[in-house]
């Protein structure tokens, strides 16, 4: 835990402010959940909550099945982050920052499916060779927790089987986190 210098009184209804700068690093947005810890030292800690995060295993096998099925890597995010990922240097991969065209995937609640070589190529995440080809977010119980990606080349386009795999995973993900 790193100090920032900023101090923030506790208003009358129990409220703090977290700092815009802060919010801003971690990439915090309005409505988004989190969880409070308390540490032994009398800290109060304040994590980003993702239902996804808790189940990457989960996630890692829809990545795994999608995979073996599409013949294309795929990469699951959370809502900042990759928590799932197919493919070579999986390790790596893993707890990378999800790109700004990603986090807009699930902001705007749509799905992008590369159709001609011409489109313009969206990155998954910073130093990625790869790029997105399709890409749907998850929504469960009416947020948007996710999102399921497929990779390829510049070259590649996405097929119709391709978008209905997609569709199929985002649902039976969202489903599962209904239940």
């Amino acid at each position: 835990m790193r100090a920032t210098g900023i101090v923030r009184r506790i208003d009358d209804l129990g409220r703090i402010v977290i700092p815009k700068e802060i919010r801003r690093t971690m990439r915090m947005r309005e409505g988004d959940p989190l969880e409070i810890f308390t540490g032994t030292g009398g800290e109060i800690i304040f994590k980003k909550y993702s239902i996804m995060a808790e189940l990457s295993e989960f996630s890692q096998s829809f990545a795994d099945s999608l995979y073996k099925v599409s013949g294309m890597q795929c990469i699951i995010f959370d809502s900042d982050k990759v928590i799932a990922c197919t493919g070579q240097n999986r390790k790596d991969i893993i707890g990378a920052h999800a790109s700004r065209e990603i986090e807009d995937i699930l902001s705007r609640r749509s799905s992008y499916f590369r159709q001609y070589q011409s489109e313009k190529a969206l990155v998954p995440f910073h130093h990625c060779d790869s790029c997105i080809i399709g890409a749907t977010p998850i929504i469960a119980a009416g947020d948007g927790v996710g999102v399921v990606a497929l990779l390829g080349s510049e070259s590649d386009v996405l097929t119709d089987g391709q978008k209905k795999l997609l569709v199929l995973t985002s649902t039976l993900m969202a489903n599962h986190l209904e239940i």
